[in-house]
Parts: structure tokens; sequence; C-alpha cells
């Protein structure tokens, strides 16, 4: 068995229902992929000074760069 916050299990079963889930489908889907991946499915690391500084930017909208079609941004990124 598992414990978790009650105000965090409620959040995360509204969440789940939309999605068409239970909890019990979301923690077995959860469980296979570290079964399959040999680890979490996801990066867990603390952010270096440089990433944080970059969050902070872009939550601010400072440096961001825009572009209103895909052509556009491949473009872009050809040089």
């Amino acid at each position: 068995r598992a414990r978790t916050e009650p105000g965090l299990k409620s959040n995360v079963e509204r969440i789940l229902k939309k999605l068409g889930m239970t909890s019990t489908e979301a923690i077995n889907l959860f469980y296979r992929q570290i079964q399959l991946r040999k680890g979490l499915p996801f990066d867990v690391r603390i952010p270096n000074k440089t990433t944080l500084e970059t969050f902070k930017k872009t939550d601010a909208g400072i440096e961001l760069n825009t572009y209103e079609t895909l052509e556009e941004f491949a473009k872009k990124m050809r040089g």
C-alpha cells in the first residue's frame, strides 16, 4: 500500500477521471513503465544555475523566439 496526501490524491483522481483512468490503472501504468525502462520514466534532477536562469527568463517572457508557422521555425533553425 502507498500513502498519499489526501488533497493530492483527490486532485490527481479528478485529472485521471478526465483521462478515463482510475488511480489503480495509473499506478499500474507507472509501475509498468518503471519495469520497462529499469528506472523512473522521467528525469529526476536538480536544475543547474543556467537552467534555473533560463526558466526565470522564459516565465518572464524574456529572450523568447516565436514563430507563426513550422516552416518559419525550420528556416530559422537552418540559418
